[in-house]
């Protein structure tokens, strides 16, 4: 098992972002409940795997794939996401949060590694047949490219997490990913802005790259929008 590849961030719970968005969400939470349903399955599925992914051909950036996993939430019967907080005592990206994920091995397809880091960093051991598709392409600053790829995880039940690169395994509603508060933009004195998120069920705000692909997913997932997002910056602590 290899150590993160790249910071995929959320900062600290206690961001002035996330205080100024954390009232509005716990007292105004209007947007509705999405089930985790066979329905919900065939949307997603029937969206992801229609969506035309724009891949980057770049020589020069370092490979890398994610997995963007739709699960059941273990407090409800809502459909969620599985976002990972990276331990503390890690070299690089410590207390970071971050989709499972990591570098391509030699020889492996996006997919394999997609797969391969899920069964190594939380012990959920899935299918090719849970693949449902590919999102854009997100070239980073810190020079690599990630390509996520989506998968059906079912209730996802009982995990084993990689002590040495895994801390904790949250489960995001898909009501939050839907929220209007999403996304964020903030200047970044570049062309583009940066990207940001805020999840009240970390308690604080998530930033580009892992921001921008939960963002897309929603847009493509939920809403059936062809919404682009890699252009759109990172904060500079995630640049290295």
């Amino acid at each position: 098992m290899r150590r993160p590849f790249l910071s995929l961030t959320l900062i600290t719970r206690l961001d002035p972002v996330a205080h100024v968005y954390q009232s509005d969400f716990m007292s105004n939470n209007t947007v509705p409940e999405i089930l985790f349903s066979s329905d919900l399955q065939q949307q997603v599925t029937t969206r992801v795997s229609g969506f035309s992914p724009i891949a980057v051909d770049d020589d020069g950036l370092r490979r890398a794939a994610v997995a963007i996993v739709v699960a059941k939430s273990l407090r409800n019967e809502e459909a969620a996401v599985l976002l990972t907080l990276r331990p503390t005592t890690i070299n690089r990206h410590s207390g970071q949060f971050a989709l499972p994920g990591g570098r391509l091995d030699e020889g492996e397809t996006f997919e394999e590694a997609a797969l391969r880091e899920l069964r190594e960093e939380i012990g959920l051991d899935l299918p090719e047949t849970a693949i449902l598709g590919r999102l854009d392409d997100y070239p980073t600053r810190s020079g690599f490219c990630i390509t996520p790829v989506v998968m059906w995880g079912g209730e996802a039940a009982d995990l084993q997490l990689a002590e040495n690169e895994v801390e904790e395994v949250f489960r995001i509603p898909f009501r939050e990913l839907n929220s209007p508060h999403i996304p964020i933009l903030t200047p970044s004195g570049h062309e583009h802005p940066v990207l940001s998120a805020h999840i009240p069920t970390v308690g604080g705000s998530v930033y580009a790259p892992t921001a921008a692909l939960l963002y897309q997913f929603r847009e493509v997932a939920i809403r059936g929008l062809e919404t682009r997002v890699s252009h759109f910056d990172q904060p500079t602590f995630a640049w290295k």
